[in-house]
């Protein structure tokens, strides 16, 4: 109520002042005129150019504001852009895993043509100093049974100790309750390998016939004897010969041919040749 009596107070004497200026300017020569607005140019121009800066100032702030919307909304479609490129390397980076894997299947079941296969990838690993088993995605539903022998492109992984419906447990031949009847490809003469607690990526030979002589990288493979692997399936190749004083007592570390840690697919063999 107070501020509406005050403005318009401040409104009457506004009007007042304008007429006032209205009889002094009617009552005024024209040189005088001049005089004045010469007087009223100095006091008004300064006012109307702070004005008319005031303005541009403010259109330029509204041109900021509307280029900042414009960048907002280009940054979110580059954020959705990036996005996208995103989801399609990760799908093009699955393809190439799946295409690496069906190559490695084709390239084992070429290798192994002597057998009928199943191909399997692993799925789980139970690596502790006294077990060394793996999981692969085959089971009872795709024909998996235990004791089928199980092989990589290197050679000989393991055989099937268990299966679920969709899975299959694998002894590998590292585990040290592994016990694989070999023989020496030199010599034809059966060995006995097995994993040990020394180092997961050698086998120990023992029952080595105290007539022969053993030779550092010679290859090492199944005999066949023993009713679960077959014959002629790689193992690794002799890296160390351990002489004891009974001659009956010596042995031999052999580096297994499939690198475990980096192993991925398998074949399961469902046929014995």
């Amino acid at each position: 109520m107070y501020k509406n009596k005050k403005t318009g107070i401040i409104g009457i004497i506004i009007t007042i002042i304008i007429l006032i200026l209205i009889v002094i300017l009617s009552n005024t020569n024209l040189q005088e005129i001049s005089y004045l607005e010469k007087i009223v140019s100095s006091i008004v121009m300064p006012v109307q150019n702070g004005l008319t800066y005031l303005k541009n100032k403010i259109e330029g702030n509204n041109s900021f504001f509307a280029n900042l919307e414009d960048l907002k909304k280009e940054n979110e479609e580059l954020k959705q852009k990036n996005s996208d490129l995103e989801r399609n390397l990760r799908e093009l980076e699955i393809i190439q895993a799946e295409n690496e894997t069906l190559k490695e299947y084709v390239n084992l079941k070429d290798k192994y043509p002597e057998y009928e296969t199943i191909p399997a990838y692993i799925i789980g690993r139970d690596i502790s100093n006294y077990s060394k088993t793996i999981i692969i995605n085959v089971g009872e539903k795709d024909g998996i049974k235990p004791d089928m022998t199980v092989i990589a492109d290197k050679g000989l992984v393991g055989h099937v100790i268990s299966t679920t419906q969709t899975t299959a447990k694998i002894q590998t031949i590292i585990d040290t309750a592994s016990s694989v009847s070999s023989i020496i490809s030199t010599s034809r003469e059966a060995i006995i390998v097995n994993g040990t607690l020394e180092n997961d990526k050698l086998l120990k030979a023992t029952y080595i016939p105290t007539d022969i002589t053993l030779l550092e990288n010679d290859n090492i493979e199944t005999s066949g004897i023993g009713g679960i692997y077959p014959k002629g399936i790689h193992i690794g190749t002799i890296k160390q010969i351990v002489n004891t004083k009974n001659s009956i007592g010596r042995y031999a570390y052999v580096q297994a041919a499939v690198d475990f840690d980096k192993l991925e697919t398998v074949l399961v063999i469902t046929n014995e040749n």
